[in-house]
């Protein structure tokens, strides 16, 4: 809460009225969405509108909310946009006069910061959607979008691969199944699209594929690693917590795959891992180009949402 209340202090009146939303204010907490400035109207204010104190300040909040790892994720994700707006495909001028970039991000406060009464924000933009809901010591990140284009990218002479190993320790799951695993497993040859992505909110999504009892320990131990990616966006006390109940909930966990097993194909792939408390989603984009550097992805909990578990929920 003091890193939120020291962004709000670097803020005008104006500001202040324009960023913050009331908490019964249910359009607002579901108001997100991947699509880029030009496709999709956010409400808040735009990050290319602030001044650097208020930015400064602002990833102060990132930071108090999301682990070291979370935080390096989505910063990379978000400032994937910028090499994207540096491309031919990303300069703007498109269908809905599309714009990528940095500055186009938008950032909403809903509810006022307590150190006991729910509250949420928002920070999200082209590929990357942060929902973090707060109450007390309890803070949940479902629903967030886990997207990036592109999936690799050159900033001051390092590669930044914002998703990590992600796809690469999914390839270590299917490729760990046997045939008969492999045959539960994989659903199809090619990529399908989000089941459960923005405007989706209160559906379910049947679980499909093979299930965690039908895994090995070390078998588990890879999808665990896999989960992890998400389950350790969130501060290490919140992530040590769910980590924990994602880990005793395995045996009922599903582990889906559409697309090819060879990882050097770059036609693209689609897992899904639900369970008792999460979704997750992670869908490679075919664009006519490489799937495999257009990725989309969703990481929910049906139980969570939004912060339902501890009672702020939508109304």
């Amino acid at each position: 809460m003091a890193a939120t209340d020291a962004f709000l202090e670097t803020l005008t009146a104006d500001e202040k009225d324009a960023v913050q939303f009331d908490f019964d204010d249910t359009e607002q907490r579901q108001k997100w969405s991947n699509l880029p400035e030009g496709l999709y109207e956010r409400d808040g204010l735009m990050w290319g509108n602030l001044d650097e104190d208020s930015q400064q300040a602002w990833l102060g909040v990132l930071k108090s909310i999301l682990s070291d790892e979370g935080y390096e994720q989505v910063y990379g994700e978000w400032h994937a946009d910028d090499a994207l707006a540096a491309t031919d495909s990303g300069g703007g001028g498109g269908p809905g006069n599309l714009t990528y970039g940095e500055d186009y991000y938008w950032v909403a406060i809903i509810g006022e910061p307590s150190e006991t009464e729910a509250w949420q924000f928002q920070f999200g933009g082209h590929h990357v959607t942060v929902n973090a809901t707060i109450k007390g010591a309890d803070v949940s990140v479902t629903p967030s979008f886990i997207g990036v284009q592109p999936a690799v990218y050159d900033s001051d002479g390092n590669e930044i691969k914002p998703l990590g190993t992600i796809e690469s320790d999914a390839y270590a799951v299917v490729n760990s199944l046997e045939d008969d695993q492999q045959s539960d497993a994989v659903l199809g040859d090619t990529l399908i699209d989000l089941v459960l992505g923005p405007g989706e909110d209160g559906k379910t999504i049947e679980s499909q594929g093979i299930k965690g009892s039908d895994l090995t320990d070390e078998q588990q131990d890879l999808l665990l690693s896999l989960i992890s990616h998400y389950g350790n966006l969130v501060d290490e006390e919140d992530a040590a917590a769910r980590m924990e109940q994602l880990t005793s909930e395995i045996d009922d966990t599903y582990f889906a795959w559409y697309g090819p097993t060879d990882a050097g194909d770059t036609s693209g792939i689609y897992f899904r891992v639900t369970g008792p408390s999460v979704v997750i989603e992670y869908s490679g984009q075919d664009m006519g180009g490489d799937a495999t550097d257009h990725i989309h992805g969703i990481y929910r909990d049906p139980t969570n949402d939004y912060g339902s578990a501890f009672g702020a929920g939508l109304s």
